[in-house]
């Protein structure tokens, strides 16, 4: 079979649904061939020469073989004003090299000026058209070589983000025009919130055979004809695919210990609307295989993708080290109030922490459910930065009990926590399509599609999302204090380029 991960995501490391199902089909002696169409269709983009007349495209032209390599070494890392140059010129390069199609291509970003991926007929357009897609020369080809000399029994699509969609469904098509016996399998994070509204209708029977939801390995290892072992847990393997490749200094491992979040009690939290229930792997076990994983592949860098990192398996790290740098998102907990602990944390290679702090009011924690106290959370900023691990802080603005009295709570919070928080995310709250809460909202169409995974809602202190826009814009962005901490998150990679910005020396390797 193939497994393929479609255009466009970040491409710094390897995919890490399509490394799981791998360590499935090892295990299980399954054959199997693995396409990232997502760095490969990028690169592909970025060698074919726009035709352009301006100078900052001539010059990006110029310095292409440059920019690729010093992101894929320390060099761009060491030198913050290179790497922004480095970044903005491939960008630049993508969006020209996909003008003629009405698409706005960048590293991370694919929006097209006339379909939606929200909305299931314009995912059906695009795959009645593939050569409409700007990628359509790379995978006519690439899909062609792999099928000319057999005919797998089931060729599988990873799609996880709106920014995939429609580039997935133009290879779909693609393939089922040219080769209309091949069974079709369409799994990944997306897919799986699209099939976990209770409204859900398949609006693609007539276009992709199997549709998966949640974890993948066991359904499809099933449509293989393969029964799955007792053991649901199996190593992921990355071996087949190119993990020098990507854009970093060295090979990033991604490693997910578990799905769901062990928490599970925030209200509008979209896994608790879809049901995600809590499935770990013993700690015991995820250390041994991070230290397998590190001693075959000398990664620069682990990301460990949990919604939120349990403190026993923090514990676990601290006893046995990977080997590697570290970093995931965690919870707030009191075991970062513990000095102790955080210094465990930094000498067993973590170097960030991504920290969902979202509101710096307490009210409006406590009316979320969050279980984040101001005080401790306080408290262990000042000791994540005295342990020398840098914090990324997410904050949430305009969910329904948050007004712009609290929002400037959580101005004053972060000012007050200047020198301790390294890197900020600032999002607008999105209502869950669907959920217990949700019914308790006057709402309406978010996006103008059906397989929108969000709806808009009448806020109940009248701070809509023009209004929370104009307070971040002019207000909170503008903070001197704030705008120094926006100004080091790296454009487009962001938190998954961080940890290279905060990395001492010693703990860089290749």
């Amino acid at each position: 079979m193939i497994l393929i991960y479609p255009p466009v995501a970040k491409p710094c490391e390897p995919p890490a649904g399509i490394a799981k199902l791998c360590g499935a089909l090892n295990h299980h002696r399954v054959g199997y061939n693995v396409l990232d169409a997502n760095l490969e269709g990028l690169l592909y983009l970025l060698s074919v020469p726009p035709a352009a007349s301006d100078t900052w495209t001539r010059r990006a032209v110029r310095h292409l073989s440059r920019h690729l390599a010093s992101l894929t070494c320390w060099t761009a890392y060491q030198d913050d004003g290179r790497y922004r140059r480095a970044i903005k010129d491939l960008n630049r390069l993508l969006d020209m090299a996909a003008k003629s199609t009405r698409v706005r291509l960048g590293l991370a970003n694919y929006q097209d000026e006339d379909l939606s991926p929200a909305r299931s007929a314009d995912l059906m357009r695009a795959a009645e058209n593939p050569e409409n897609n700007p990628f359509y020369p790379y995978f006519k080809k690439r899909l062609a070589d792999y099928l000319k000399s057999e005919q797998p029994p089931i060729i599988g699509f990873s799609l996880n983000y709106l920014t995939q969609a429609l580039c997935t469904f133009a290879m779909i098509g693609f393939l089922r025009r040219e080769h209309p016996g091949v069974k079709l399998a369409l799994g990944g994070g997306l897919v799986t919130s699209w099939m976990r509204n209770p409204r859900w209708k398949n609006p693609f029977g007539s276009l992709v055979d199997h549709l998966v939801a949640g974890p993948g390995e066991a359904a499809l290892l099933s449509l293989l004809g393969v029964s799955p072992s007792q053991d649901n847990h199996f190593r992921p393997n990355y071996d087949s695919l190119p993990v020098r490749d990507y854009f970093a200094p060295g090979p990033i491992l991604p490693y997910s210990s578990s799905s769901g979040c062990y928490w599970n009690k925030c209200l509008f939290c979209p896994e608790r609307a879809e049901g995600n229930s809590y499935q770990t792997i013993p700690a015991d076990r995820v250390a041994e295989d991070l230290l397998h994983l590190v001693d075959k592949h000398k990664p620069v860098l682990i990301h460990l993708l949990d919604n939120a990192i349990s403190p026993s398996l923090m514990n676990e790290i601290c006893k046995h080290p990977p080997g590697a740098p570290w970093y995931g998102f965690t919870r707030i907990t009191r075991h970062l109030t513990d000095p102790d602990f955080c210094l465990a944390l930094r000498q067993s290679g973590c170097v960030m922490l991504k920290l969902g702090l979202e509101s710096g009011d307490q009210s409006v924690l406590d009316s979320l459910h969050k279980g984040i106290n101001l005080e401790e959370a306080s408290l262990a900023l000042k000791n994540l930065r005295k342990a020398g691990i840098s914090s990324y802080v997410y904050l949430l603005f305009g969910t329904p009990p948050e007004g712009l009295t609290e929002a400037r709570r959580t101005l004053e919070f972060v000012v007050k926590h200047q020198d301790c928080v390294g890197f900020l995310n600032l999002a607008i709250f999105n209502m869950p399509i669907y959920g217990p809460e949700v019914r308790q909202m006057e709402t309406r169409a978010f996006y103008d599609g059906d397989l929108s995974l969000y709806t808009s809602f009448d806020h109940p202190k009248g701070w809509s999302r023009q209004l929370i826009r104009q307070f971040l814009d002019k207000e909170f962005k503008r903070h001197p204090a704030i705008a120094s901490i926006l100004r080091r998150d790296p454009p487009v990679f962001t938190s998954n380029h961080a940890p290279f910005f905060v990395m001492d020396k010693e703990m860089t390797r290749i």
